[in-house]
């Protein structure tokens, strides 16, 4: 008969999520998670099979919470700009913010380890196709109402944004420059 599980499995994503997001797949140890989750090593790998799958699970849970709240930005009511212009200040914010500048973890997990696990891969791009939807739902709205250019798909349009979007979230990891990312997002919403 199987023991029960004397935990949170989802707190101990969470934590798992936490740690990853800060130090990066690399940096971040068995040791650390262990720490960090308050399970030893060898339950980590009986529950969740090793360090790789544990980071494959925190990043799914990062496309459940975080995205979540982009893809709610997103569907609030009002003007298209005033979205689009609010997920952008929304993640500037976050990534300058002086207590816990972490960057996008699916952005960090698509620089640091995407290119050589393709599991990490394919959960960054379902990440990325999900805010490519729904940016392409809300420019498809904007150009139903006029709102937004209609000479170019949306789908396209959604590209764009996205680019800027993310390219911002790189961009502050190295600089702090508010004023450039503030101006780099009118820029992109005048263009629309």
């Amino acid at each position: 008969m199987a023991r029960p599980r004397g935990f949170d499995e989802g707190r101990v994503v969470d934590a798992a999520m936490e740690t990853f997001w800060r130090n990066g797949y690399e940096a971040t140890s068995t040791r650390e998670l262990s720490q960090r989750t308050g399970l030893g090593p060898s339950s980590l790998y009986n529950t969740f099979g090793g360090k790789q799958q544990l980071y494959v699970r925190a990043l799914h849970r990062y496309c459940e919470t975080a995205t979540a709240r982009q893809v709610e930005v997103l569907q609030q009511p009002g003007p298209v700009r005033a979205r689009l212009r609010a997920l952008m200040l929304q993640a500037i914010d976050a990534d300058l913010a002086p207590d816990e500048p972490r960057g996008c973890f699916a952005v960090n997990s698509a620089v640091e380890v995407a290119a050589f696990d393709p599991e990490i891969r394919d959960e960054v791009r379902h990440n990325f196709a999900r805010v490519e939807d729904e940016l392409c739902a809300v420019l498809t709205l904007g150009q139903g109402t006029g709102e937004i250019r209609s000479d170019r798909s949306a789908r396209a349009l959604a590209r764009q944004v996205q680019s800027t979007y993310y390219g911002l979230r790189v961009l502050a990891q190295a600089s702090d420059d508010r004023d450039a990312f503030l101006e780099t997002v009118e820029i992109t919403l005048a263009g629309l």
